[in-house]
């Protein structure tokens, strides 16, 4: 989505970038390798150049947004430091039915073992919520495979809805009506999160 390649969301645990073009080889590309990653993602290996067109599509496209996580201790800690050293995930979001605009299915992935379980997910989507939510949309979707518990637990705790079970697809879709009561809390859980400037606007086109 064009609309947020200008766009740093600075968290406490995570800071959020635009997936550009510099992620692609040398982290994202190898974590997609990884048989528990596609597992978890429901993905299928791609080859560098399928990536880079993955990466382009999610740049281009008015039905996605996505961010890179960074972890923001290690990149405010680090001066200089790049993005690539400080990528631990992403979190996505897409339009699942153009005739429903205020609807969005949302994922998060956590690829560095090590920055699991700290709450970096959680901020992620948190942020992500908060971010698209003044874009007009509403009503959010999780599909999670059934076997990834922690994944479940936490967007239950983020007042997400189991509302289907796939026996087919091996998932469960959970879901998130922002009412107003819910908004006010979605502002208090991220009234931290700063909304800043990408690189001063110098996103590269695809």
């Amino acid at each position: 989505m064009r609309l947020n390649q200008n766009t740093l969301l600075l968290g406490k645990k995570v800071v959020l970038v635009p997936y550009t073009s510099e992620h692609v080889p040398s982290r994202y590309h190898e974590w997609m390798k990884s048989e528990e990653l596609q597992r978890l993602t429901a993905s299928e290996p791609l080859t560098l150049e399928q990536e880079y067109a993955m990466q382009c599509s999610w740049q281009e496209d008015a039905d996605k947004c996505t961010f890179i996580v960074l972890d923001a201790e290690k990149w405010q800690a680090q001066p200089g430091a790049t993005e690539e050293s400080c990528m631990v995930g992403d979190v996505n979001l897409f339009l699942t039915d153009l005739e429903d605009l205020t609807l969005g299915e949302i994922e998060v992935m956590i690829a560095e073992p090590s920055c699991r379980g700290k709450g970096l997910g959680t901020e992620a989507v948190l942020a992500m919520l908060s971010y698209v939510t003044t874009l007009g949309l509403t009503k959010f979707e999780a599909k999670i495979g059934q076997g990834n518990e922690p994944s479940i637990r936490m967007f239950q705790k983020l007042h997400f809805e189991q509302v289907a079970t796939s026996s087919v697809f091996q998932e469960v879709t959970l879901r998130l009506t922002v009412s107003e009561s819910e908004h006010q809390w979605l502002l208090e859980q991220t009234s931290h999160v700063e909304e800043k400037p990408y690189r001063d606007g110098s996103a590269e086109p695809c």
